[in-house]
């Protein structure tokens, strides 16, 4: 199994620059299903920010994608993310925009000009998250987990080898929860393609179990109970 994500003796950041994970170690392999828990403010939305250069890595290594994250610059943080399928619990959709023109906004912002292949590949990721016919729909027509699914389409339009999720079923009811989860534990068989899924939503842990690395005291434990560092 090849690593998607490595991080070795790092520490990690918060915004202030407070320092929140010590010394820790991390590797998620392609197609493997992991779970981040934790307390609020212990460090979860600031590792994922780490993974997708929002937050810079100032110790240790780190690789996510092929990419080392000590090398990322603002100038081509977006090679980085086009490799990446981020999954807020906020939705982050234009409001002003349809489902078909947020999806084609992210597809120009990641090098895509070709507008045929754009539509085409609209297309085929509204299908797999069964929205095709909300193609056309505003964001406010649609119900939180049709805008969730909108987002995991947003996540997947690039192919990436590995999907962020930080609370992504945190503004849904429980029934809506499952289905979004099954939904990106489906596509992540399909696609091989590696989660990781920060939660604090212990139901669906026992609903949808997988590997679960948990946060705790500036450190990462895995679900066996050993200190990653």
């Amino acid at each position: 199994m090849s690593h998607i994500v490595k991080l070795s003796n790092a520490d990690i950041q918060q915004t202030d620059g407070s320092i929140i994970l010590n010394n820790i170690e991390l590797t998620i392999g392609s197609g493997e299903f992991t779970y981040l828990i934790g307390k609020t403010g212990s460090g979860k939305s600031s590792l994922l920010k780490t993974l997708y250069a929002a937050l810079p890595l100032q110790k240790g290594s780190g690789v996510v994608a092929g990419f080392d994250l000590k090398q990322i610059s603002r100038r081509n943080v977006h090679e980085l993310r086009r490799k990446l399928g981020i999954v807020f619990q906020d939705f982050n959709l234009l409001t002003d925009r349809s489902v078909e023109e947020n999806l084609l906004f992210v597809l120009r912002a990641t090098g895509w000009d070709d507008q045929a292949e754009m539509d085409k590949r609209v297309g085929e990721v509204l299908s797999e998250v069964g929205l095709l016919a909300k193609r056309k729909a505003m964001p406010f027509e649609l119900s939180g987990g049709e805008q969730q699914r909108v987002v995991i389409a947003r996540a997947l339009l690039n192919n990436p080898p590995i999907i962020l999720a930080d609370e992504p079923t945190g503004n849904l009811d429980p029934e809506t929860s499952d289905d979004v989860l099954t939904l990106l534990r489906n596509l992540a068989r399909q696609h091989n393609t590696a989660v990781l899924c920060a939660t604090h939503d212990y139901r669906i842990l026992q609903n949808f179990p997988a590997r679960i690395i948990r946060v705790m005291n500036g450190k990462l434990i895995d679900d066996e109970g050993s200190s990653l560092r």
